[in-house]
């Protein structure tokens, strides 16, 4: 059952810090008002202390002055630590959704994610913990200083006001020249991040078969299109973001020559000439920071709406409550995998039961549909229609980490982490038990292999096992497949890189499972994998053909056809 709540999980994480963000709007509106502390004391020392010539009234304000500037200081330290908090909760509240969210979009294999969510996530907090929203923050105070500039003077207010306008054209303008080549620039930053990313991860092949140039040229011609988008953004938004400084210059200078003609006109003293000035530098100073941070904002905002895509489209599970221990048996249930791209369904009408201790192999030519089967069968593939019980229990009925202990998979692909091998077989569990993981490693038959590493079970294997060979990999996999005395496992091409003794070491492992009650599905293509099995499933473009006693089923796929006389 899927949550329905969460789809708009982002909006809720955000929705939960409405609270630290009205408080910074609190702490804006006094700050923005202590801003006036500068012009406010210049006023006075020009119209009062000069004219006076009291210097107790000069210390009076001064002091005065010194005290409004730590307060100012002191709300602004604040505010900005409520920021960085809040970036912090967004992502206490969203990475572990997010990271959770890349791993069921990793399944489904949906193209151009990847690991783009997590950098989404880290794009938002670093942005909502940075200047950029105390720019949008300040930006709706300006009004009070146009109209503390108009109490001085209309005609200064009325200069404000146009220099106001011109400077959120600016603004404005910035929005539209940017956006669409801003979108274009993060797309193709990411379809060539993309491709580096595959490169690393074939790295193998491509050196193995000559292909460096042709990828490196195809890269450098994803980048370049990348660097033309991004050059054009900025050289767009840098041309803004310097008309529109030059233009706040102009104007403070002009503000300051018309005060200097009023001024003139003994309409306004010298010190509300220079009060005026500096008045119209804070209410313009909100736009040029907006504008300076208008690129990060709508990076930003384009990695909110990205993460909202990608969580509505990988909805979080209700965790079910936990169940009793299950035997270990297995039904499949007239299982359909259909996938929306594809007419011919991948699995279809397939049904067999397995009882504790009992192994079947799973045959049929390659594109059956057999890893397919295996993802099913260990939840990892929702089925379209029917389904799979564990001890009579649907899948999906069972809590999620619960499950896992009680399942061993073992797939086509062997993927480790870089760890040491011991955390590897013990799946990363906090206070694994040295013992449990020994016994895994000589179910599997691997555990002097491991002796013979230089660290043995403390040997870290580096990025994905390189440190290992392929056959070495897929015993380390297989005896994390058997951690934890599991009650039912997949192996799926578990001999696939294996010599002789590796293929007697998968039978000694599945005779052990047999032995302790654990129900085995193999997937195999080589007939010594499924020496150890009882039963044969055989499927041929997804449609189960056969299912029975293992010679009884091999004598009907293996038997010649009959010869017409």
């Amino acid at each position: 059952m899927m949550n329905g709540t969460k789809r708009s999980v982002v909006r809720k994480a955000f929705d939960a810090c409405r609270g630290a963000f009205i408080s910074t709007g609190i702490f804006s509106f006094f700050t923005n008002i202590l801003m006036l502390t500068g012009s406010m004391y210049m006023l006075q020392v020009y119209d009062r202390v000069l004219a006076s010539g009291s210097i107790p009234t000069l210390v009076a304000l001064t002091v005065l002055v010194v005290i409004l500037f730590m307060f100012m200081g002191v709300l602004e330290y604040i505010r900005t630590r409520v920021l960085v908090r809040v970036g912090l909760r967004l992502d206490e509240q969203l990475g572990s959704i997010t990271f959770d969210a890349v791993q069921m979009h990793a399944i489904k294999r949906t193209p151009n994610v990847g690991a783009q969510p997590v950098r989404d996530l880290d794009g938002i907090r670093q942005f909502v913990s940075g200047p950029g929203p105390l720019a949008f923050f300040d930006t709706p105070w300006m009004p009070v200083y146009l109209a503390f500039i108009f109490m001085l003077h209309p005609m200064l207010g009325y200069f404000a006001i146009f220099a106001g306008i011109v400077l959120f054209i600016f603004a404005i303008l910035n929005d539209v020249v940017t956006k669409k080549p801003a979108a274009k620039a993060n797309e193709t930053t990411m379809i060539s991040n993309a491709l580096t990313e595959e490169s690393r991860r074939n790295a193998e092949v491509i050196g193995a078969m000559g292909m460096q140039n042709a990828i490196r040229a195809r890269w450098q011609k994803l980048h370049a299109d990348a660097l033309t988008d991004s050059t054009h953004v900025n050289d767009r938004a840098g041309s803004i973001a310097a008309f529109s400084k030059v233009m706040r210059m102009m104007f403070q200078s002009g503000m300051l020559g018309l005060g200097a003609y009023l001024a003139v006109l003994q309409e306004i003293s010298p010190g509300t000439m220079i009060a005026g000035t500096i008045i119209l530098s804070r209410a313009l100073a909100p736009i040029e920071q907006a504008i300076g941070q208008w690129r990060p904002f709508l990076a930003a905002r384009k990695s909110y709406a990205r993460l909202k895509l990608v969580l509505d489209d990988a909805p979080i599970r209700e965790q079910p409550m936990e169940l009793p221990q299950p035997k270990g048996r297995i039904l499949a249930e007239n299982i359909l995998v259909n996938i929306p791209t594809v007419e011919q369904p991948l699995l279809q009408g397939i049904n067999f039961k397995l009882e504790s201790g009992e192994a079947v192999g799973v045959l049929g030519p390659s594109g059956a549909g057999k890893s397919t089967l295996a993802r099913v069968l260990v939840g990892v593939w929702p089925p379209t229609r029917g389904g799979v019980r564990l001890d009579d229990a649907l899948l999906e009925q069972w809590n999620d980490t619960q499950l896992g202990k009680f399942i061993g998979y073992l797939p086509q692909t062997v993927e480790l982490f870089s760890a040491t091998i011991e955390e590897n077989i013990s799946r990363f569990e906090p206070e694994a038990s040295p013992e449990a993981v020994v016994e895994a490693a000589k179910m599997a038959n691997v555990h002097e292999m491991i002796l013979r590493l230089p660290e043995g079970y403390g040997t870290q294997i580096g990025d994905g096992g390189s440190a290992l060979s392929a056959g070495q990999r897929q015993r380390i996999g297989l005896a994390r497949a058997m951690y934890g005395n599991p009650v039912f496992v997949v192996l799926d091409e578990p001999n696939s890189n294996l010599d002789a003794e590796g293929e007697a070491a998968v039978i000694h492992a599945i005779n052990k499972m047999k032995e302790t009650g654990t129900s085995i599905v193999v997937i195999a293509h080589r007939p010594s994998a499924i020496a150890a099995v009882d039963k044969i499933l055989f499927i041929k473009d997804g449609v189960q053909l056969a299912f029975g006693p293992r010679q009884e089923v091999l004598d009907k796929i293996l038997q010649p056809p009959a010869v017409r006389g």
